[in-house]
């Protein structure tokens, strides 16, 4: 990933934007805070996760390893088994991330209800 100039989110051509659009989606946010607690294989994120797909789960988790922001590592047991973490930066993300969905959780009887 490419390093900006003068760092500002709100400039066109700022590489911030893709990291700002990674941690802004519904998923990545997601499983990072799932993640927090520690190492998960993927059926324990997919089940904490209601509503993921296997397709949307895989994309997200490769994204967000793309990123440095998890690690996954392959264990050669029979079956193969596989794990993920937080690495010290998806820690680092995981903190204002939680303080949002604490916020959201607190007052979502706050929202406008769809129609």
């Amino acid at each position: 990933m490419q390093t900006c100039g003068p760092k500002d989110v709100y400039a066109a051509a700022c590489p911030c934007r893709e990291m700002l659009d990674l941690l802004a989606n519904k998923w990545s946010a997601l499983v990072l805070g799932a993640l927090e607690g520690g190492p998960q294989r993927f059926g324990a994120l997919r089940a904490r996760l209601q509503g993921v797909s296997p397709k949307v789960l895989t994309q997200t988790l490769r994204k967000l390893e793309s990123h440095a922001l998890i690690e996954r590592e392959v264990f050669p047991d029979v079956p193969l088994r596989v794990e993920y973490r937080l690495t010290p930066l998806g820690a680092d993300a995981a903190v204002p991330l939680a303080a949002l969905r604490t916020w959201v959780e607190a007052n979502i009887d706050r929202f406008p209800q769809p129609a």
